[in-house]
């Protein structure tokens, strides 16, 4: 018999490609309709998101040579504190609030002073952080908020989207999110004066690389190909598990990651793949939030577990936070390997990865330690069907009620 791939859930809700969106009619350029979507005036296309963040604290510093430091939340993607040190300044971390991973308002504005040139607040998982306030802080330190939205495309605070809130705002068009180029990042900004900067910036240092766009077509056109239940199994699930039995929890993660990343600009090719596919992301996006809203309820009965959740933002995966670290070790021992969508957000808060080296604040982070220890995610992927989600949660109600 022919061999059949397994089904296999992947960790985060992304938008899949069609085969039309490979080729055909591009309805207008993807920076275009991200900018009309999102209300802003323009939008700016960089290889990454961490390209994007870094192209801005670039532009940032260049009009502000005496202030030299980031606020940066101390549990957070590790390529963050990556591009603030690729931009030539300091990542200054800030303890989380107890429970949450959002900044402590406290804490941040100790954090602020005449040396910060700006404060990243963070949304996760489409959860949204609390922009007016870090505005507030940045803003009295002279400082401004340059906001990740990496993981919240689409996700909206009252009438506004996430990555408009703040002063500066940028996402992610990586493989798995909501609307993928497999590599890619959009940055935007209200001031028409920092749009300006920013594309000079960009034109300066992410000059064009053909083996690098080569590679990421062949990747996209993989990632099109195998971003299927039956696809991901070989793209994401082996490598994966293979990861676990060497018990390398960054491989597992996907959080090996280098300090010298590519600059360079996106290829048209790509760029229309983006575009003909963002017409779907809305409807997507509404998909997504009507499932979580639908299993919500069975997560909500686990004891002594918190289900983060808010208005406006988007579900590419539910993130909770356990009782203790011996318990959220024990459900991913059971689930992680699973073909189930179950994994870790981080493996450790900022301070923990040895090649970020030692960062100042790092040394008082209690909160995101404890963060860090305590969570796992489950993907809110329309392949995760109710039977495999009654079984997570059946796996993880059973750990807690052995505890």
């Amino acid at each position: 018999m022919p061999f059949r791939p397994e089904r296999e859930a992947p960790p985060t809700a992304g938008l899949p490609l069609r085969l039309a969106d490979l080729r055909g009619d591009v309805p207008a350029p993807l920076t275009a309709l991200a900018a009309h979507w999102l209300g802003t005036d323009g939008a700016q296309l960089e290889c990454s998101g961490t390209a994007a963040l870094t192209v801005a604290l670039r532009t940032l510093s260049e009009h502000a040579r005496s202030r030299t430091e980031v606020a940066i939340p101390a549990f957070t993607c590790p390529l963050v504190p990556l591009a603030v040190r690729r931009a030539g300044l300091v990542p200054r971390l800030v303890d989380l609030s107890p429970g949450h991973f959002d900044m402590d308002p406290d804490r941040l504005a100790a954090a602020c002073g005449e040396r910060t040139l700006a404060v990243v607040p963070t949304h996760l998982g489409g959860r949204l952080a609390d922009v007016t306030t870090a505005n507030a802080i940045a803003h009295a330190a002279g400082a401004l908020t340059v906001e990740d939205a990496a993981q919240a495309l689409g996700a909206r605070s009252g009438e506004r989207f996430a990555g408009t809130l703040g002063d500066v705002g940028f996402f992610s068009l990586a493989a798995g999110k909501g609307l993928s180029i497999f590599e890619g990042g959009l940055l935007v900004s209200r001031d028409a004066a920092w749009r300006e900067r920013f594309a000079r910036t960009s034109r300066r240092i992410a000059r064009w690389h053909p083996v690098w766009e080569a590679r990421r077509m062949i990747e996209l056109t993989g990632y099109a190909a195998l971003y299927r239940p039956r696809g991901l199994g070989l793209a994401y699930g082996r490598p994966m598990r293979r990861a676990l039995r060497r018990d390398d929890l960054l491989g597992a993660a996907g959080e090996h990651f280098d300090p010298d990343f590519p600059l360079h600009r996106v290829g048209r090719w790509r760029q229309s793949v983006g575009a003909r596919a963002f017409a779907r992301l809305p409807p997507f996006i509404a998909a997504t939030t009507a499932q979580a809203q639908s299993r919500l309820p069975a997560l909500a009965t686990l004891p002594g577990v918190t289900v983060f959740r808010d208005d406006g933002g988007t579900w590419p995966y539910f993130m909770l936070l356990l009782p203790d670290r011996t318990t959220r070790d024990a459900v991913l021992a059971r689930l992680w390997s699973s073909r189930h969508g179950v994994a870790r957000m981080f493996i450790h808060a900022l301070p923990g990865y040895d090649y970020l080296g030692g960062m100042a604040g790092g040394d008082d982070v209690p909160n995101a330690h404890d963060f860090a220890a305590r969570t796992l995610t489950i993907t809110n992927s329309p392949w995760l069907d109710d039977p495999a989600f009654e079984h997570v949660c059946s796996v993880i109600e059973a750990v807690l009620v052995s505890r």
